[in-house]
């Protein structure tokens, strides 16, 4: 018998109108009666699933085996030494390493991320900042997977770890030019608000740190980094639709921060600096796909801005990357990426040429700012991911890697890409991007998986996959649907998708599984729903508006009781997500959020064959969010259908943190598909 969580109803009110909660109480982790009942949950899920263990363990050895284990990145090279980070064989994290000048000096373990985690059972180091000197790295440490890191330095000459230790940050520091100061991000303990900046002296405690900035409106966050021009730390303050930049010289720690341009609300601005100007990407004056500005470096106010590439209505102007003697700049156009290098004497300009409708393409990593080599990445639904240095002078290119498959079995060839464009129900096209085995038939009886997100204006792009492999090779088609709310046609795109529009998200992905049927691709007895987080506020809406369109849904970590958590300010992430949602305490939005809210709208009905995951520690979708959902789906669906929770009890909102154990959760998830289709070999 599945879990049946205990009722204990509360009453919520808000502008007079009363929703009551009977699983309200599941909200708080320390106590006992709430672990009991998650334990419930997880051994009711293992015991229902037990059937696909040994098939589980196949996945999972399947996908292992795709992945070169003694893997390495390409190195790159900062300040005079060329980096990397590599993986061994049969272990789980990251090893990071150096080599003074050139490739074959002798490489340096500076940190070993195995031997780091050894007793945790979770561990994430990020951040990793050397000093201009390149004798001291400022990194951060995770173990409990709540995005809660605890800073250290390290000498890069002797090894040794400095005694200091700095709690509660995001992780990454940025070192000033005299080798002994660095500037942080410090978040508040109770909703994780990155909200403050600290000033800390080598060699001092962190109780002597000095507060440079506190950001006190709370629909707002705040950052530190270092421009790649080494001359200026900034400071970003941001929220969803404002953002504000404040500039110190890195040669002068201990000066005062001064302002870029005072935030002005909707005013949303980026800033990038070469020689003795700054560049501005923003959507000033109504830059809705937005522009590129510039500004000397004495006057940076927004009045002072010039115009420097105009707004265009059909490309969105995305990112900028600048050298010495070229700039490059990141576009989207009708949905596909553009890279575009100009020369800054403006002699010459040109796009990379990209031939698929269903690729990914961006640019890498490129500290070096006195080189005529441009590195960027590639590949497709169908194309395994490749690192290439292009020289923008000669438009010469060196592919520096290829992601190997391995197994033996894969051939890019055996394998179909293709993008198809859907019509919503208020006459807008959607498009989707789909790969499938060239033996797989498109036709009713085929198993496909549609995979959307749609907030914030996060893109999903076309991009390979081994793991995904699984599917693919025992007869699924997988579907990317872009949905409105991202940006993948551009801002307007993502305008359409938020606030009091936001139901255009779930009706472009029911519209294009419509679509998908009508066109004999599949049936709704094989159409299967899949997304995480965001992407699982997708999928509760859309199981409640059509509960008999799919046979299945996995949400993962899914932000599902929207009107509680977006009045909760003490949570995580609410606050600065008022205009991305809407803020409940106006009546208007309250009522639109109350109307799609999956928590709020679970009625008598059947419901598809449901896979539920979560964190208990996550700290972006709180765990009781899918436990109070699923505690409702089972009291009211009216079919036998699964629904299954599984919490892992160790981790937060990414899952494990092993590279190999991550693959484990995949492989329950696929498992789950692959059962309903009776594949389980």
């Amino acid at each position: 018998m599945p879990p049946v969580a205990q009722k204990k109803t509360k009453k919520l009110t808000k502008h007079g109108d009363v929703r009551l909660d009977d699983y309200y109480w599941l909200n708080n982790r320390e106590n006992p009666e709430v672990i009991a009942y998650l334990n419930q949950e997880n051994s009711y899920y293992e015991a229902l699933t037990a059937h696909t263990k040994n098939f589980q363990s196949d996945l999972f050895k399947e996908m292992k085996g795709r992945i070169k284990e003694d893997d390495s990145s390409v190195p790159y090279k900062s300040n005079g030494y060329w980096y990397k980070t590599r993986f061994e064989i049969g272990k789980e994290y990251p090893m990071y390493s150096r080599c003074k000048e050139n490739l074959d000096a002798e490489e340096v373990t500076i940190f070993d991320g195995n031997e780091m985690a050894l007793g945790h059972d979770y561990f994430k180091i990020g951040g990793i900042a050397v000093s201009p000197n390149n004798e001291l790295a400022a990194y951060g440490v995770d173990t409990v997977s709540r995005r809660q890191y605890t800073l250290r330095i390290k000498s890069l000459k002797t090894g040794i770890v400095y005694k200091e230790e700095i709690e509660n940050t995001t992780g990454g520091a940025v070192w000033a030019n005299d080798n002994e100061t660095l500037f942080y991000t410090k978040k508040d303990p109770v909703t994780l608000r990155s909200d403050k900046i600290y000033k800390h002296v080598l060699g001092t405690s962190q109780d002597q740190d000095v507060l440079v900035f506190e950001e006190k409106d709370d629909t707002f966050s705040t950052f530190v980094y270092r421009t790649k021009s080494k001359k200026y730390i900034i400071i970003g303050s941001f929220s969803t639709l404002t953002s504000e930049f404040q500039l110190l010289s890195t040669d002068e720690p201990h000066g005062k921060f001064k302002m870029f341009s005072p935030r002005e609300r909707g005013l949303e601005y980026t800033i990038f600096h070469y020689e003795e100007a700054f560049y501005i990407l923003t959507n000033k004056d109504g830059a809705t796909n937005f522009k590129l500005m510039k500004v000397g470096e004495g006057q940076t106010s927004a009045e002072n801005w010039k115009e420097f590439i105009s707004h265009r209505e059909n490309v969105l102007l995305e990112d900028i990357d600048m050298f010495k003697e070229y700039y490059v700049l990141s576009e989207r156009e009708n949905g596909l990426n553009r890279i575009k290098i100009v020369k800054w004497d403006g002699t010459d300009s040109y796009y990379l040429p990209f031939n698929s409708e269903t690729y990914t393409a961006y640019v890498d990593a490129n500290p070096d700012f006195d080189t005529e080599i441009l590195r960027f990445g590639y590949n497709s639904l169908t194309t395994p991911s490749s690192v290439i240095d292009f020289n923008m002078r000669t438009k010469e290119r060196e592919i520096k890697k290829e992601q190997e498959v391995l197994g033996g079995k894969f051939d890019k060839e055996n394998y179909k890409e293709e993008r198809m464009w859907a019509v919503a129900r208020d006459g807008v096209k959607i498009p989707m991007s789909l790969v499938y085995h060239k033996e797989t038939p498109l036709s009713p009886d085929t198993p496909l998986l549609q995979y959307a997100y749609g907030s914030y204006g996060a893109t999903i792009d076309p991009y390979f996959s081994t793991v995904r492999l699984s599917l693919l090779d025992r007869g699924f088609i997988y579907v990317i649907a872009h949905v409105r709310g991202g940006e993948y046609l551009g801002r307007p795109w993502y305008e359409d998708g938020k606030l009091l529009k936001k139901k255009n998200t779930f009706k472009d992905f029911i519209d294009c599984s419509k679509f998908l049927i009508e066109q004999r691709i599949t049936s709704s007895q094989h159409l299967y729903a899949s997304g995480g987080s965001a992407g699982g506020l997708l999928m509760g809406a859309i199981i409640n508006m059509e509960s008999n369109l799919y046979n299945g849904v996995i949400a993962a970590v899914p932000f599902v009781d929207v009107v509680t958590t977006m009045l909760d300010e003490s949570i995580p992430l609410t606050t600065g997500e008022y205009d991305e949602w809407g803020n409940p305490n106006e009546l208007s939005s309250y009522e639109y959020m109350k109307s799609y809210s999956p928590y709020d709208n679970v009625v008598q009905q059947a419901y598809p064959n449901m896979l539920v995951t979560t964190g208990l520690h996550d700290s972006q979708v709180q765990y009781f969010e899918p436990a109070k959902w699923v505690s409702k789906l089972r009291e009211m669906k009216t079919n036998d259908n699964l629904l299954l929770l599984d919490i892992n009890m160790e981790a937060g909102h990414g899952g494990a943190s092993g590279r190999f154990e991550a693959l484990k959760e995949v492989a329950k998830e696929y498992a789950f598909l692959l059962d309903l289709e009776d594949k389980i070999q």
